[in-house]
């Protein structure tokens, strides 16, 4: 199975990492671009480490890049979605074991976040998980529950949702469909529109997403 890597940044305390926080970039982007978040958290997560692998797969559409799964703009689009989430879960689930196991940090210290096909691998792989991570936080994305989900054999961690109102690469109302789905099955769901947004992490959502942490943070 393909291993993931790609950069992370110490904490900024100095010290040991009590918290984990995986960022899982967009189709066709890295782990430079979403490890761009770290500077905008550190503050609040002083001790966190910040890692931002690599998608497992160079992607097929540009030059340059990685991607979660392929993706084929002339099928049905959910349709591959959810096969292509499905696929690549088993590799990011043993990354993240890999990285609880050499640094000791837990699930429930571990915050997991995604952009766009990131978000997708977030949000799915995050709820299919037995023991809770400490939340998730998917930007511009869509929830592909995970076979068995609202069973009860899942945990749920607190989620937060943000997706601008203009997006047109992933459609906004995946988020509120998300956020109705999550509710129903008794997660803890903080979700944000940003207004006039289109495919991208406005400063409106970031604030939000950060807000949430800072309420994690303070349980």
């Amino acid at each position: 199975m393909t291993k993931l890597s790609g950069p992370m940044l110490p904490p900024r305390s100095g010290g040991l990492p009590q918290q984990a926080v995986v960022l899982l970039h967009g189709y066709g982007s890295d782990g430079s671009d979403l490890i761009g978040l770290a500077p905008h958290w550190q503050d609040v997560l002083p001790d966190a480490v910040f890692i931002s692998p690599n998608g497992p797969d160079a992607c097929k559409q540009f030059s340059a890049g990685y991607q979660w799964f392929d993706v084929s703009f002339d099928e049905d689009r959910l349709a591959r979605r959810q096969t292509g989430v499905v696929g690549a879960a088993p590799v990011l689930v043993e990354f993240l074991d890999d990285l609880w196991a050499q640094t000791g940090i837990a699930p429930a210290q571990t915050l997991l976040v995604g952009f766009s096909q990131g978000a997708m691998m977030a949000l799915h792989v995050g709820l299919s998980l037995p023991q809770p991570l400490m939340g998730i936080i998917g930007f511009s994305g869509a929830f592909l529950p995970p076979e068995g989900f609202g069973e009860g054999q899942f945990a749920k961690p607190p989620v937060c949702l943000v997706h601008g109102d203009s997006d047109t690469v992933v459609d906004p109302a995946h988020s509120a469909e998300a956020d109705a789905a999550l509710r129903a099955a008794g997660v803890d769901v903080r979700y944000h529109v940003s207004p006039g947004v289109g495919h991208g992490i406005a400063p409106d959502g970031l604030g939000y997403a950060t807000d949430f942490i800072t309420g994690l943070m303070q349980k």
